[in-house]
């Protein structure tokens, strides 16, 4: 049963105003004693023109309803406590009856693109990249529970003038030999060595365009090393990709739309919108904007020509309902200038475009740069995280069964939920060490309370019956009422496009569990025990769901 709706119900047969409205103004007390729900009057006084203290007293004299225990005024206030027993029965009922699917909802429909992750080939995956793939992956898992169906793109980093400079790297200091023992780190060694050099002979860089102009141009030795880099790249890719549990629909890169953007620039010049500037060609958006640079001077493509034929070719491909771009912050100006060109285009399906940006992952502070060297590898933080957890299940749990699985579960997923329990947009700085505690804010923590509540069920082997699930205390009824609120969670997230919001309460339902199974003893054998272990169950059905959300794996023991 959604109690919030109920007041909103209530409060609807008493006031002029749009449920929805009402909706929106319902409020949570912050003290408990004061209640569950409370329905602000002020709105009420321009209408009515009467002191909302008396509006409020009003309307609560007017409602009553046996799934409160109280209905008062308080001050300009309509108070609502709920009865305890029933919002426990009803909640339990729900999540065990829906299991996993408790908070499925048919919030929209269609296709949604996510262009996520996108590393550049022949580089290691650093954490850098760690964001876009989680944070897209988490957003695609929730949209789906709310009924649209994401479309998970990586859209590689294989094709720009970076690809001739690793090209004239290659060719200046690589061997064959040496890459295919170790592609990637070498790969990186000579792309690191390239901006080195190219500071003290900038002749380098002309080096590195022509080199790609050749690739862009069709040249046979060009492309052969571009294919093998392109190559040994998503053997790495994919299987760190397989670390962190996250799939792919498409691996459709910048070069597959090579022989996409002309029809996309001759489009643009067929409806009057390239001009030439400084012998480049661009889109002018205005006064006060910077131009949209389509063309170089040379004629070779950016990445706004690439960006525009994908766009086009998704609307055309997945006839999309929203396409999402997973991508840092500092690319906002560029998306931004990607709608405003569509728009100009004649594409009003353009404004279901949307960005979603995020902050920046530092080290002591300090920015993490592939270029200059400055970088944390992916793949060296998962096995870091992996052996770190081993060594706390080793001390905690000795005798674990299958310790190695448990320790991977634990490890990468509290690298993956340390990103997601973060506002999406703030920046924050990586410690290890901080992120594998299994206490405090952490994705272990969540993992522990969730193996806790699977142990309570397997010492208690008893099946859980439907009936009297009433339970009164506050420690149950606290749990409950976070149990209640998951639906609305996942809303919340799905429409903010903001996985911190289900890590979050993922971590206020553990604590609160927490806090039930220090005050309550569980496994005593009376008339609620059946509710006790239906509280329990709920309780671990939610946060293996919430986990699931996030991309992290929930085992059943610790």
């Amino acid at each position: 049963m959604d109690f919030k709706q109920k007041v909103v119900d209530l409060v609807s047969e008493q006031v002029d105003l749009p449920k929805e409205k009402i909706s929106m103004l319902i409020e949570r007390p912050k003290n408990p004693k004061m209640g569950d729900y409370a329905f602000p009057a002020f709105a009420l006084a321009k209408i009515e023109h009467k002191n909302p203290a008396l509006i409020a007293k009003d309307i609560a004299e007017k409602i009553s309803d046996d799934n409160f225990t109280s209905i008062q005024a308080v001050g300009p206030y309509v108070n609502f406590a709920i009865d305890h027993a029933k919002l426990v029965n009803a909640t339990l009922n729900d999540v065990l009856t829906e299991k996993e699917h408790f908070g499925d909802q048919k919030l929209g429909e269609g296709n949604v693109p996510i262009d996520m992750s996108s590393p550049n080939i022949a580089k290691p995956m650093s954490m850098g990249h760690l964001r876009s793939t989680v944070i897209g992956n988490s957003i695609a898992k929730t949209l789906e529970k709310v009924g649209y169906t994401p479309i998970k793109i990586n859209y590689l980093g294989d094709y720009g003038t970076q690809f001739g400079k690793l090209i004239t790297a290659y060719r200046l200091w690589g061997n064959e030999e040496d890459v295919k023992k170790d592609p990637i780190t070498n790969l990186f060694h000579y792309y690191v060595k390239f901006h080195e050099e190219a500071e003290k002979d900038p002749k380098l860089e002309d080096e590195g365009r022509a080199a790609f102009k050749k690739l862009e141009n069709g040249d046979e030795e060009e492309i052969k090393l571009w294919k093998w880099f392109r190559e040994v790249s998503l053997q790495e890719f994919n299987r760190i990709y397989k670390e962190l549990g996250v799939t792919f629909d498409s691996y459709n890169g910048e070069a597959f739309f090579n022989d996409k953007m002309q029809p996309v620039v001759d489009e643009l010049r067929e409806k009057g919108l390239l001009e030439e500037s400084r012998g480049a060609q661009v889109v002018n958006l205005g006064e006060d904007e910077n131009p949209a640079l389509i063309l170089k001077s040379d004629g070779s493509s950016l990445y706004m020509t690439r960006d525009l034929a994908a766009a086009l070719y998704r609307k055309k491909e997945y006839d999309f309902v929203m396409s999402l771009y997973v991508a840092g912050g500092e690319q906002t100006g560029h998306f931004k200038q990607l709608k405003q060109v569509l728009k100009k285009m004649g594409y009003d399906w353009s404004d279901n475009i949307h960005h979603i940006p995020f902050g920046l992952i530092t080290q002591g502070g300090k920015k993490l740069s592939t270029r200059k060297g400055n970088v944390v590898f992916l793949d060296q933080v998962l096995k870091d995280a992996v052996s770190l957890a081993e060594q706390q299940i080793e001390e905690k749990n000795p005798n674990l069964s299958n310790k190695k699985q448990v320790a991977h579960d634990v490890g990468v997923g509290a690298v993956v939920f340390h990103d997601l329990k973060n506002d999406r947009m703030d920046n924050f700085d990586f410690d290890l060490e901080e992120v594998v505690r299994f206490e405090g804010d952490t994705g272990p923590y969540v993992q522990y309370t969730n193996a806790r509540a699977q142990s309570i069920l397997r010492k208690a082997n008893k099946e859980i019956s439907m009936d009297n699930l009433g339970l009164n205390d506050d420690w149950s009824f606290a749990v409950a009422k976070a149990l209640a609120d998951f639906p609305a969670i996942v809303e919340k997230a799905s429409e903010k496009f903001e996985p911190s919001i289900i890590a979050k309460y993922a971590l206020d339902l553990s604590k609160k569990f927490n806090k039930y199974y220090a005050n309550v003893r569980i496994l005593d054998e009376d008339d609620q025990l059946n509710a006790r272990l239906a509280l329990v169950q709920a309780t671990s059905i939610v946060l293996t769901e919430a986990l699931r959300l996030l991309g992290v794996n929930a085992p059943k023991e610790m």
